[in-house]
């Protein structure tokens, strides 16, 4: 607990039970803030402020870190973010899974880069040419950014279905290093895709060779997260020992039938790395994944939503099943007819999810795709899903655990320097919800329903998100990446 001074604080946020972002169990506390900063926590009953917002019976947390977002373009053309404020998320790690939104200008990008754009938005030659439009067009959230080894092939390969040339690979180092030394705090890669599934280990490390000098994170959506899991991993963790970098295992699942009960396999081996190199995972709460359609991942599910579909708009939401059926074709032979697409496949089980958000070390990242039509629910929904159904209804962590999970422990592993807790000094990056109704109310069916249970999100000091609305605040910074 802290002491204020005289000044009068903007706001108090009274009477609420402060948890920290820091995994030790919450205390009844009020918040005072000036500026962008947290100023006192502790008894402020007899403190000046301008204004006193009553909070008692709710939490007072850190606003909620999403690490792993794909929301890139979004934070330019839907600047109120109302699918992230609206559930208490105050900063969005984007370029993930190898993909970004610079380096690259082009007018038709291929799958999967397709899936940030809205029609010309590949339009950043250069990364700081990306960060400085988000400084000049600030959006409601804070936005911690990586650089996408696919969109770094994109700009330098006119062929990306072979492995990259020795020039190429300078090129692209060039690129990757340029867009570190603007501010991105790592590199993604996404080789499970297209784009990059021809890359080799040996081009991926010297692509990334800047992230070392630069002390940037390196985060994978790994080749494989199915019958090779354990070699992919393995893959993963020899570039982080190559580099001498930190590695964040991207939405950690076990894909497939086949595989269901893996995680009881992946955890340990996860685990053990952790003893050797700096090792970081996140996950999102659902048995149900999303991106491009895809032949090979259709095999896989075992139920196929159609989330948008360029030829056949008319399909967003419909069943693959239904729609082969309708075709007359098998469900992989349709997938051809209905490119470029995008889709939801069930294809976990539901006790290695709750396994893999059990482990202590998974931080919570939502992986939604927010240009979809028909978005998976976890793009408004994950937060309060974690808070609600997996900690409150099936106990699955404490209170505390959860909330560390999506604030103190994520801005610790991605560098976020003076995020992340609630504590004097601190940004004032904050949510205010009710442990007893806090809950996801997106379904699959009706995947844009706004949470329930959030009262109020502060991102730099400045209100955000009250009385179930954007204020039309856009307080939202860039950050960078500070190491220790």
């Amino acid at each position: 607990m802290s002491q204020p001074d005289a000044t009068p604080f903007d706001y108090i946020l009274a009477g609420g039970t402060v948890i920290d972002g820091a995994n030790t169990p919450g205390q009844r506390a009020d918040v005072g803030v000036r500026g962008d900063r947290i100023a006192a926590v502790g008894d402020l009953s007899a403190s000046a402020a301008r204004r006193r917002i009553d909070v008692s019976g709710k939490v007072v947390a850190p606003g909620f870190i999403d690490s792993h977002t794909h929301d890139d373009n979004y934070l330019l053309k839907h600047r109120d973010m109302t699918p992230k404020i609206s559930q208490g998320v105050t900063t969005v790690v984007t370029g993930n899974c190898g993909i970004s939104l610079a380096p690259l200008a082009h007018a038709s990008p291929p799958a999967p880069l397709d899936l940030l754009d809205e029609g010309g938005s590949y339009r950043f030659a250069r990364f700081s040419d990306y960060l400085d439009a988000l400084r000049a067009t600030p959006a409601a959230v804070n936005a911690a950014c990586m650089v996408g080894h696919s969109t770094l092939r994109a700009a330098v390969m006119p062929d990306l279905q072979r492995e990259a040339t020795p020039d190429e690979v300078q090129a692209m180092q060039t690129l990757a290093d340029d867009a570190l030394a603007s501010g991105a705090i790592g590199i993604s890669t996404g080789t499970f895709y297209p784009p990059a599934a021809r890359a080799t280990t040996e081009e991926i490390i010297e692509v990334c060779r800047p992230l070392n000098t630069h002390g940037g994170i390196y985060a994978t959506h790994m080749r494989d997260e199915g019958e090779h899991i354990v070699e992919a991993l393995e893959e993963t963790f020899r570039i982080g020992r190559e580099l001498d970098v930190p590695v964040v295992i991207s939405h950690h699942k076990v894909m497939g039938q086949p595989n269901f009960g893996r995680s009881q396999e992946t955890l340990p081996l996860i685990e053990a790395a952790m003893a050797r190199q700096d090792v970081s995972l996140d996950a999102y709460p659902y048995v149900a994944g999303s991106t491009m359609l895809k032949q090979d991942r259709v095999l896989l599910a075992g139920r196929t939503i159609i989330t948008w579909c360029k030829p056949f708009p008319e399909l967003s939401g419909r069943d693959l099943d239904e729609v082969a059926a309708e075709r007359g074709k098998s469900k992989y032979d349709v997938v051809p007819d209905l490119q470029p697409a995008g889709a939801i496949y069930f294809m976990m089980d539901e006790p290695d999810v709750q396994r893999i958000l059990k482990f202590g070390p998974t931080m919570i990242g939502s992986d939604g795709l927010p240009h979809d039509e028909r978005p998976h629910p976890r793009l408004w929904g994950t937060f309060p899903r974690v808070l609600g159904h997996y900690c409150r209804d099936l106990g699955l962590f404490p209170l505390e655990t959860a909330v560390w999970k999506m604030t103190g422990l994520t801005a610790a592993k991605f560098g976020l320097a003076e995020r992340g807790q609630v504590q004097p000094g601190y940004f004032a990056d904050l949510v205010v919800f009710d442990p007893a109704t806090v809950a996801d109310a997106a379904t699959f069916e009706r995947p844009t329903e706004r949470a329930a249970g959030i009262h109020s999100v502060y991102v730099n000091g400045a209100p955000v998100w009250e009385d179930q609305a954007f204020t039309g605040q856009h307080a939202g910074r860039v950050l960078n990446r500070t190491t220790a």
